[in-house]
């Protein structure tokens, strides 16, 4: 492959593909998720490897058909999957990082194939998604009418008056089901999405303060917002 390639070519590619997963691995890991620095790196130089078997296979035998990667592919796509766990909140977790290290499969492939235009515009979108969209879907999420709360409360009695004083203050339940992760915990959990309907709530409360309003009900053990 060297002959056909150059050696400086294969390493410039593997280089930048390192360098690449390096940085969104580590944002991930940053961040305490499943797959880290370690996984990208080897997840990105492993397409980067497989595009430049199929060039050299190409170039030897004149295939035309991209097997290795396509195998590749099929892989990296089983392999995400299980960094996406559901938690005891009946919260999807994982879900961004299992992407991410999808994501940054396809850009190791375009850096092996040698389209590195493409791969830097990859790279820039892929981190400009994980790096500095959170805080705007933060904001978006916290300024919807919509939002679903873990809730635990001290006995199952509480229930109705929850939803009682949560009529009052302005909101309409959607859903409500029983989580039975906590089945013997001795507390009531519950999952619960609502709607803002008060005007006023809509205009000057966020989904934060609306919690923490909740919190100082006596019958409340632990609530919180489901992301």
């Amino acid at each position: 492959m060297s002959d056909l390639l150059g050696i400086e070519v294969i390493l410039f590619r593997v280089g930048l593909s390192f360098f690449f997963a390096a940085v969104v691995g580590c944002e991930r890991a940053n961040k305490l998720h499943s797959a880290g620095l370690r996984t990208f790196i080897l997840v990105s130089v492993a397409s980067t490897s497989a595009m430049l078997l199929d060039s050299y296979t190409a170039a030897v035998w004149g295939a035309s058909a991209v097997t290795i990667s396509a195998a590749a592919a099929i892989g990296i796509a089983i392999i995400s999957s299980y960094s996406i766990l559901y938690s005891s909140k009946n919260q999807i977790k994982g879900l961004t990082t299992s992407v991410a290290l999808w994501f940054c499969s396809i850009t190791g492939f375009i850096v092996g194939a040698g389209f590195y235009t493409a791969a830097c515009v990859n790279f820039a979108a892929m981190i400009c998604c994980l790096g500095f969209l959170p805080a705007v879907e933060t904001y978006l999420k916290d300024r919807s009418n919509h939002f679903v709360l873990h809730l635990e409360l001290k006995d199952r009695h509480d229930l109705q008056n929850f939803i009682t004083t949560i009529r009052k203050l302005g909101l309409k339940i959607d859903d409500i089901e029983s989580n039975p992760a906590y089945l013997n915990s001795g507390l009531s959990v519950f999952s619960m999405a609502l709607t803002i309907t008060d005007k006023k709530l809509k205009k000057f409360k966020t989904h934060g303060e609306i919690i923490e309003v909740l919190n100082t009900l006596d019958y409340v053990y632990y609530i919180e917002e489901i992301q």
